[in-house]
């Protein structure tokens, strides 16, 4: 406790992490008072939204902190902005424009990010207007003679000014604060329906009688948090050596490097791909006829998150979107360039082909069992939520919401410990570095 307490003290002796920490606290604080500002002419004792069923909209409103059932001017959050990021990101990968961009540097960067806000505009207002007609009942306004066209617009627009106000915050937080400001804003999101989901836990859902499984539950929890953490700094390090060259009377290289490879070198992203296509069958069924019993039963099944149709098939998408996600990411044709490159060779390998095969070998290796994992832990919170765990609490045992929070937490620590040790202070931890997501990147 007295070290924990000294850690503390030396934090805030930094005077240029104190204010960054302060900013993030700021902006975080905007955040969430936003997501309680509801819609102008709305009525908030008749928002009809789907998020307060027992459905994957649920999901939905745990990433943005209940902004999306209180119908805010934040009900969309930050998706539209991560969508825009993954369409991106894709094309960057598939089309020669903006693999040439993404080659060109920081322009090149500037015109990539320029464009992700354009697309974020187009997705916010395509998906503000669905998400009225979806959640506003327009017989219970506050205002019922005012016009729907005007009200639709004038929501839409709101709603999109309030995705790119956090899209702003989200960079303040990057720049002015600690960094990973829209991991953040999703991650306090989050963890804002932690109290509420625990309490009602405690004292409803289980009780005076069931306080003894209200206990395992906090120690299946731990646990499971802890396996996460695991499964996110898991790398396989390869050696590398590299040759010696004399440079005038100065001797360079000579040492040993390693590639560290990720067991999930895709990260969240399988888990949001999958998410993502989840939504399509209930949502393509409720354009068909209820009276045809194959639409009620693709609309029923993929409507409830818990059954077992629905979670095979979301493990068999995880699976997939890592292996396809990870080929994308992680290039050893590149990584085998540069090590050549720069006189780098794995031990016993040749360099070139050889070395390409190799890396791809172990990458196939490590990935098939970190997808299998990452898999496990998507389906977590609806296996908690058979166990009797309420649905609130059970979107913490796992799946998006807890990789997230995990993945911010340690790229959290790891800034701050990098301030510290910059100013000749102790770590925060006596054995080890601390590794966020960040540290994925190959070693040339």
């Amino acid at each position: 406790m007295k070290k924990f307490i000294q850690t503390i003290k030396n934090i805030f002796s930094i005077e240029d992490l104190r204010i960054r920490i302060l900013n993030t606290i700021g902006f975080l604080v905007i955040f969430r008072l936003g997501s309680f500002i509801v819609l102008p002419g709305v009525n908030p004792d008749s928002i009809n939204t789907g998020a307060n069923k027992d459905n994957i909209l649920g999901v939905l409103d745990n990433l943005v902190g209940g902004a999306f059932s209180n119908v805010s001017i934040f009900g969309l959050g930050i998706m539209p902005y991560i969508s825009a990021s993954i369409v991106l990101q894709l094309l960057t990968f598939a089309v020669p424009y903006f693999q040439k961009l993404q080659k060109e540097g920081e322009s090149g960067r500037k015109k990539i990010n320029q464009l992700t806000r354009t697309l974020t505009i187009a997705i916010a207002a395509a998906q503000a207007f669905g998400y009225i007609s979806a959640t506003v009942d327009p017989n219970k306004m506050l205002y019922p003679d005012m016009s729907p066209v005007l009200f639709n617009f004038s929501s839409v627009v709101i709603l999109t000014s309030g995705t790119i106000f956090c899209m702003w915050l989200g960079e303040r937080i990057t720049d002015k604060g600690i960094g990973n400001g829209i991991s953040m804003l999703i991650m306090v999101g989050i963890i804002s329906r932690l109290p509420h989901a625990f309490l009602y836990e405690m004292l409803e859902q289980r009780g005076s009688s069931g306080i003894f499984w209200f206990v395992i539950e906090l120690i299946v929890l731990f646990f499971i948090v802890m396996g996460v953490v695991m499964l996110i700094q898991a790398t396989r390090r390869i050696p590398v050596q590299y040759a010696k060259q004399v440079i005038g009377n100065k001797v360079y290289g000579g040492q040993r490097q390693y590639i560290p490879l990720k067991v999930i070198a895709a990260g969240v992203m399988p888990i949001i791909f999958a998410q993502s296509i989840m939504f399509l069958p209930s949502m393509l069924a409720s354009l068909g006829s209820d009276d045809n019993d194959f639409v009620s039963y693709i609309k029923r099944t993929f409507s409830d998150y818990t059954t077992w149709e629905y979670n095979l098939v979301f493990a068999v998408l995880i699976i997939l979107f890592t292996f396809f996600y990870t080929a994308l990411s992680v290039n050893p044709n590149q990584i085998a360039d540069d090590m050549k490159r720069n006189g780098g060779f794995i031990p016993g390998v040749k360099p070139g082909k050889q070395t390409s095969e190799f890396i791809d070998n172990i990458l196939s290796k490590i990935t098939l069992p970190g997808s299998f994992f990452l898999a496990a832990v998507a389906i977590l919170p609806a296996l908690a939520s058979m166990a009797k765990v309420s649905r609130d609490f059970s979107y913490f045992f796992g799946g998006t919401s807890l990789l997230i929070m995990v993945g911010v937490v340690l790229d959290t620590l790891q800034q701050i410990e990098s301030y510290l040790l910059m100013r000749h202070y102790e770590g925060m931890m006596k054995s080890g570095r601390l590794k966020g997501r960040s540290q994925n990147a190959a070693v040339a």
